[in-house]
């Protein structure tokens, strides 16, 4: 029997990770292969039986993940970010969630026959889209700027705010349960609210000064901030039932609104913790659903499905986009792509569980209706959306463009280079002087850390296909090279060699495996570059021909050149690194840094 559980422990830990790795090499949600994972080896196959592997604990263990997933997406949802968001994003949250929210809940109270309080529950569970489902349909659909942003944004500001309307419906439904007048429920629903949100502000306040007088050390803040969700969901819990969500839900909306208070690392634990925690959890959560409730719900299920995706999303799209500058094309683009997420199926989950033990028998089929809708919206516009966008002529071309680490004189030179080129280019860097120069140089540009938690919830990489470290910080450098090759795949990686590199021993240098392809040439670092810059060399590009080729540049400018990157007859980036095969051809453009004393020997073809 122990050999059973132990068996069964590992193997939903090694199947979440495989998931994670194949959703990530597919570029989709992790959540389709989590939840079909889980399909497959709970109903379909019988392998897992979570109810009979946890026991009594299945329960506490679902409301403890629901806890922190719900927490780690409120400290997402800063006020000064949301008074920032266009007229579209602010209507589709508040407007058009509600228009979502009706029309999905008449939907299944009617075609379902859902107890009306179900069915308005469920509307409120499936208004939320959520990053990790819309980013990576992003990356693959590639829209325009407009249609990222607004989709973007609509995902990670909704995500807290729809889970926070689905508690406050949950609430309303157990404190009406009793069947007492109107004014006690009201009484039980406002205690509800109440205790939760005093508990969660006050816990707050707590955590943050804890953090701003460094009470406790850095090894210990992302393990005591994760104890102090579980403490403070368990107690709110105990004070006034059902009260917890909403406790930790506002904990994290008042800390991510705190001055003063560095919670970036608190996030960062929201990696590990997923990969472990909440992959774990869908897959356990989709084994316990069963077929033969499926076939209870049956097709009028999928005329909800066709309803949210079909009328309801439109409808809302549409009306929050009154007096917008968005054209037709692009709010039919938007009105095709709004995948349910995380929130959703874990929110269903919880709530499924305890509307059972509650006394609502009709709850146990919150949970695979929210999962038709995850896997339907999910497949079906993943599958889709990319022909529709090019359809419909709101899709960016190939991302040709570079994502530079850096924004010093270097950085600068080159990135102007490419812009000037005519492709796309995002320059990053902690230094603010830095980016101002590059923004007055007319340069995009992200101030921070770009592997940070903030860039990745607010660096918009679209129209971007590789990414140059050129920060002469040859450990940032290094770390950037890894954070990105998700995005770009290996081959999209290049490194500028810094200058201390070549005079430290090996001992000391960082490995070439954890690398990108090395940009220039075997003597080329970032001091050599930034010399030849103060000394007065000049970026110049440089049309190839028939008459005039590559060999023939390089015999030209005798070593007084350093080739940079070319630009080849598909209008592609093409870069120079160490051990490199690319073959320059007539008609590619040249651009290359030129050392002052060649300039004036400019050919036919320089400019």
């Amino acid at each position: 029997m122990n050999n059973e559980i132990l068996i069964s422990l590992t193997g939903i830990g090694v199947l979440g990770i495989l998931c994670q790795w194949f959703a990530w090499w597919a570029r989709l949600p992790a959540i389709l292969f989590l939840l079909l994972a889980g399909i497959i080896i709970g109903p379909l196959t019988g392998l897992l039986h979570p109810d009979a592997l946890f026991g009594e604990i299945l329960f506490p263990l679902v409301s403890l993940s629901v806890a922190v997933i719900l927490f780690e997406g409120s400290l997402t949802l800063r006020f000064d970010e949301i008074k920032g968001l266009g007229p579209v994003v602010r209507n589709l949250i508040s407007i058009g969630a509600l228009i979502t929210w009706c029309i999905t809940a008449v939907a299944a109270q009617y075609l379902l026959g859902f107890p009306a309080e179900l069915a308005w529950l469920f509307g409120a569970v499936v208004v939320v889209t959520g990053p990790t489902v819309i980013l990576p349909m992003l990356r693959t659909v590639r829209p325009n700027a407009r249609i990222a942003n607004i989709l973007r944004w609509e995902g990670i500001v909704i995500d807290p705010l729809g889970a926070l309307l689905a508690v406050l419906v949950f609430e309303f439904i157990i404190s009406s349960q009793s069947g007492d007048a109107m004014e006690k429920v009201m009484l039980s629903f406002g205690s509800v609210v109440v205790s939760g949100t005093i508990i969660g502000f006050i816990s707050a306040h707590a955590l943050g000064v804890v953090l701003r007088h460094h009470l406790i050390p850095e090894y210990l803040r992302n393990v005591f901030s994760l104890i102090l969700v579980f403490a403070v969901f368990t107690l709110s819990d105990v004070i006034e039932h059902e009260s917890g969500l909403l406790a930790v839900t506002v904990m994290g909306i008042t800390l991510a609104n705190m001055k003063n208070t560095n919670i970036d690392d608190i996030l960062d634990f929201k990696e590990s913790l997923s990969l472990l925690l909440i992959s774990g959890l869908f897959i356990i959560l989709a084994a316990r659903v069963e077929f033969y409730h499926f076939n209870q719900i049956g097709w009028p299920a999928v005329g909800v499905l066709a309803i949210l995706m079909l009328v309801a999303r439109p409808i809302s799209v549409f009306i929050s986009s009154i007096g917008s500058d968005l054209n037709f094309r692009e709010k039919l683009l938007i009105s095709w792509i709004g995948p349910r997420g995380i929130v959703a199926a874990a929110v269903a989950s919880l709530f499924a569980l305890r509307l059972e033990e509650a006394g609502y028998p009709d709850a146990v089929f919150l949970v695979p209706l929210t999962f038709l809708i995850i896997i339907g919206t999910v497949v079906i516009q993943s599958g889709t959306s990319e022909f529709i966008a090019k359809l419909l002529g709101v899709r960016e071309p190939s991302p040709t463009g570079a994502l530079i680490i850096g924004a010093g004189n270097v950085a600068r030179a080159i990135g102007k280079a490419i812009q000037e080129s005519g492709l796309k280019v995002i320059l990053t860097d902690s230094n603010w002087e830095n980016t101002s120069l590059a923004r007055m140089e007319g340069l995009p540009t992200y101030y921070g850390n770009p592997i940070s938690e903030h860039a990745e919830r607010h660096l918009e990489l679209t129209g971007i296909g590789r990414m140059l470290a050129m920060s002469g910080r040859a450990n940032l450098d290094t770390l950037a090279s890894l954070r990105f090759k998700s995005d770009f795949g290996e081959k999209g990686i290049y490194e500028l060699k810094t200058t201390r590199e070549k005079i430290i021993s090996d001992k000391h240098k960082i490995s070439s495996r954890h690398r990108g392809y090395q940009l220039f040439g075997e003597e080329i670092t970032h001091g050599v570059l930034a010399s030849w810059l103060r000394n007065g060399a000049e970026i110049r590009s440089t049309q190839l021909s028939d008459e005039f080729g590559f060999e023939a540049y390089m015999a030209k400018y005798d070593g007084k050149i350093i080739p940079l990157f070319a630009i080849d007859n598909k209008k592609r980036l093409q870069f120079f690194v160490i051990d490199g095969k690319m073959k320059p051809e007539s008609g590619w453009m040249i651009i290359s840094l030129i050392q002052p004393g060649e300039l004036e020997n400019k050919n036919q073809g320089v400019s």
